[in-house]
């Protein structure tokens, strides 16, 4: 069995931002010469998401204003117990739960198994940090 372990920094300088992964992905797929198997990609951090869906901003700023719809940006301590040990972030983290933590796609003749809009991205919450992305490939 092959494997690949790689960790993907980045520094997002916005509060919220949707990032592509896709290439960066299919490129290490490509560089752990599995022919067929599995990439694991996770966001680790627990204010921020890894996701799949179309490449498409229009889509991209229905996200955004669905979840400020859902878990709004408040810094105060009164609409969220967290935000009461000082931090300012209990929206991110409601909106990573509902995003999700992690993709997993299967590879097939050394390519990503994926439908025809299907592209992978990485959702920041709570950026203007230095935060990564784990990337997991095994496979023969």
């Amino acid at each position: 069995m092959k494997s690949l372990t790689k960790e993907l920094w980045m520094n997002v300088p916005e509060r919220r931002a949707i990032v592509s992964l896709h290439q960066e992905v299919a490129d290490l797929v490509a560089e752990s010469g599995v022919q067929e198997g599995l990439v694991l990609v996770n966001a680790m951090h627990i204010t921020a998401s890894v996701f799949i869906n179309d490449n498409e901003p229009g889509l991209h700023r229905d996200y955004d204003r669905w979840l400020e719809e859902l878990a709004p940006f408040d810094a105060s301590p009164e609409r969220y117990h967290h935000n009461r040990t000082g931090e300012d972030n209990a929206d991110a983290h409601h909106k990573r739960q509902v995003m999700g933590r992690e993709v997993v796609v299967g590879i097939t003749d050394g390519k990503l198994h994926l439908g025809p809009w299907e592209h992978i991205f990485y959702y920041e919450f709570d950026g203007r940090r230095r935060k990564r992305v784990l990337v997991k490939i095994i496979g023969e």
